[in-house]
């Protein structure tokens, strides 16, 4: 593996044009007065973002198109499949980490959480020599205890278990150049996807949460009810504001939001499933729904909309919904135009509580779902991750925007990349890690990799430029990302749905 220096010019450079187009780019955002808000700009009418948790793009799709069908199920790619940038054979025989990627299998699908906050995430990256995962994110101890050997960080699964989404992979578009907008955990991903922005928090210093009015940590909403412990709030615009102006529908959509009860007027969010350890986990997580940090878009008591036709706008929901308005809309064909989808906790993906195969069973049936009803052939399905977990991953993420706090330490100490951070915010230096990213549409290019540079706020430039809305401003991140249109063919449409197999992950017959 060649050795990389700590930080190129051209990094160096792509943060001082970052800061410069942030600048342009809201003044633009400003100037624009009058839009078509009944029109999109591409065929898409209807977008689905399916935000699972803590995947990095190796850890998944590493060695893509090639499995090693050893433990009894088979994978074969299409004749013609792209090449990715994955695992080549010298970093999975002579790998720098010290310890080398092992194949997981279903055997091994639960798994530990990993280290993956602000500061380790950088640490592990080591300037960009990408060696030193074992020691700052491993995490090879925990309750119940994974079967997985030592260097469990390094470790990879394949289509033999993650075969659903290599499935998609091969039918539909993805990329192996997309990151996290920032380093660190779900807090700031799940920000990052909705406004582009991690500065604005209340309160301003948090130890191991928040410093400098940013958050860097994972901490509970402020504006819900089945919050625990410490929470902070948000200020600034978010995605749910831009879309309510306009008039376009939309709503978040999340396993285990509908309260079981209550605790002397308190909402109780206390739904739980088994994943496949046997392990009760509880569904909803109040750090995975973004828009309850923002007083504007929060709907503190869980409350339902009063009909089912009030999905998608505004309401006693204020657009915030349980799970199962989303398939009763599908069904009853209300569907908002913009849905953002999470899984109940142990279908999530997340190490630790959640697995590929619980994962694969809820993706499945969700992309069947949408693929059944009236609105395929107008949606564009994206999945992708919120964080990397702390998995390894072997590209250098290019660094946008810097930052010089006491969490920062890609550069040295309290130095990650060396240009001005955007806006003057610190604690959000980006981009942090390789995170898998697809789309499944009629509109998306088939079995296609698509290698250009992109991270989680292109979601949000996607929504943005899809129906004529402005920038967020402020210093997000919005002004910086890439476009997905490399994941499109807007002059080909080819609606013959994918149907999978929840429990196998391929083809249904």
């Amino acid at each position: 593996m060649t050795r990389r220096p700590l930080i190129t010019l051209a990094l160096v450079g792509a943060a001082t044009v970052a800061s410069a187009s942030l600048a342009t780019v809201t003044g633009a955002s400003a100037a624009s007065a009058v839009r078509n808000n009944a029109s999109t700009t591409s065929p898409i009418k209807h977008v689905v973002v399916l935000f699972q948790e803590n995947v990095s793009f190796d850890h998944y799709f590493g060695t893509y198109p090639n499995a090693t069908n050893t433990d009894g199920q088979s994978f074969t790619a299409k004749p013609g499949t792209p090449t990715i940038n994955g695992l080549t054979p010298a970093l999975l025989t002579a790998n720098p980490n010290g310890v080398n990627p092992q194949r997981l299998g279903a055997a091994n699908a639960l798994t530990c959480d990993q280290d993956h906050n602000y500061t380790p995430e950088q640490q592990a990256l080591d300037g960009g020599l990408m060696d030193k995962f074992p020691t700052y994110t491993e995490v090879e101890s925990c309750s119940p205890p994974d079967t997985a050997p030592p260097g469990l960080v390094m470790d990879y699964y394949d289509g033999n278990t993650v075969t659903a989404l290599w499935n998609y992979a091969q039918r539909f578009a993805m990329s192996d150049n997309n990151f996290d907008t920032t380093f660190g955990p779900s807090t700031p991903g799940v920000l990052n996807l909705v406004s582009g922005q991690t500065h604005g928090a209340t309160p301003a210093v948090l130890s191991g949460v928040t410093d400098n009015g940013t958050i860097y940590g994972d901490a509970d909403p402020a504006y819900d009810e089945c919050s625990a412990g410490s929470t902070v709030a948000m200020t600034g615009t978010n995605i749910g504001n831009e879309l309510t102006a306009s008039h376009v529908t939309w709503g978040w959509f999340q396993g285990g939001f509908t309260p079981t009860g209550s605790v002397s007027g308190t909402a109780v969010c206390g739904a739980s499933h088994t994943n496949i350890g046997g392990a009760v986990v509880t569904d909803y997580s109040a750090h995975h729904d973004p828009f309850q940090y923002y007083a504007s878009t929060a709907n503190p008591a869980h409350l339902p909309p009063t009909t089912e036709a009030e999905v998608g706008h505004n309401g006693q929901a204020n657009h915030q919904y349980d799970l199962s308005y989303f398939y009763q809309s599908l069904t009853d064909g209300n569907l908002p135009a913009v849905s953002f989808v999470k899984a109940p906790r142990y279908q999530d993906g997340h190490a630790g509580y959640s697995d590929p195969i619980d994962e694969q069973t809820y993706l499945v049936n969700a992309i069947n779902a949408i693929e059944h009803s009236k609105f395929w052939k107008s949606t564009a399905i994206v999945i992708t991750y919120d964080d990397s977990d702390g998995w390894y991953d072997q590209v250098m993420p290019p660094i946008v925007n810097s930052s010089a706090s006491v969490e920062d330490a890609l550069s040295g100490t309290g130095l990650c990349g060396n240009g001005t951070p955007a806006g003057g915010f610190e604690d959000r230096c980006g981009y942090g890690q390789r995170l898998p990213l697809l789309v499944i549409s009629p509109y998306a290019r088939e079995n296609s990799v698509d290698n250009s540079l992109t991270d989680t706020t292109s979601i949000l430039r996607f929504i943005e430029d899809n129906w004529s809305l402005p920038r967020i401003g402020g210093g997000s991140f919005d002004a910086l990302a890439g476009t997905l249109d490399g994941m499109f063919n807007f002059h080909h449409r080819n609606a013959t749905p994918l149907i999978l197999n929840p429990s196998t992950g391929e083809p249904a017959v």
